[in-house]
């Protein structure tokens, strides 16, 4: 998928299972592979209609999520492409979490490109996440706890690939540098990151209201948006 999955886990045993997870995923839906099944549809090859059940279902979520967001979130390309990154690399990172939940109460956090899930038990020390400043890599601009329910976080945004996500805003850039989503699992988190540098201020504000989020917002110029939850951590 283009991307870096870290871990961090007393289980050592259990990374083999997780690398299992992304590589299915990767192998049927990422499209820098030539061969996976989403690159054959993009080709050409297969149609929508003859893809496995499994891609239909991935895709019927996203439209799903396309629906919630009035249209900001979407899983086409501005070229027709159908690209499901915006919800397929959560969705490994869920399973793999569950995967591991399933071999009893652990301590683990995964992270993927910078959306992470977190697990411990009540004797474990919180998991602190560090929201990196985008205008300087090196330094933070917060440590924020996940605490539960939210447990989850996805960072989006053009400072680590540039320009990426295709906005709502006719065809202006977001005002948005970087958005964080804090949310009880990793897909609200990454599917409303990506809504919310699409849509800009007013899709930030119909998302809070709607979703049992926090959410950190970096303008261009700077400024920070902080949902009450995460004023104190910024």
């Amino acid at each position: 998928m283009g991307t870096v999955v870290s871990l961090r886990l007393e289980d050592a045993d259990a990374v083999d299972l997780v690398e299992t997870v992304f590589h299915r995923w990767d192998e049927q839906f990422s499209l820098y592979r030539e061969d996976s099944e989403l690159s054959r549809i993009a080709r050409g090859d297969i149609r929508l209609t003859e893809a496995s059940q499994s891609l239909r279902t991935c895709y019927a979520l996203a439209l799903d999520w396309r629906e919630r967001t009035q249209g900001v979130f979407t899983p086409h390309r501005t070229d027709g492409v159908i690209d499901l990154s915006g919800v397929v690399k959560a969705l490994a990172i869920a399973e793999a979490g569950a995967a591991l939940t399933a071999r009893g109460p652990a301590n683990w956090s995964i992270n993927a490109g910078g959306d992470v899930l977190v697990s411990g038990d009540a004797g474990h020390p919180e998991w602190v996440v560090g929201i990196v400043d985008p205008s300087d890599r090196g330094e933070l601009i917060a440590s924020v706890p996940l605490r539960h329910p939210l447990r989850a976080v996805a960072t989006s945004g053009s400072a680590e690939r540039g320009e990426h996500i295709w906005t709502a805003l006719d065809g202006e850039p977001s005002p948005f540098q970087q958005v964080s989503v804090f949310a009880a699992d990793i897909v609200t988190a990454d599917v409303l990151a990506t809504a919310i540098v699409a849509g800009g201020e007013t899709t930030l504000n119909e998302m809070t209201e709607r979703f049992a989020i926090d959410v950190l917002a970096v303008r261009r110029d700077g400024q920070l948006l902080a949902t009450p939850g995460l004023k104190r951590a910024v």
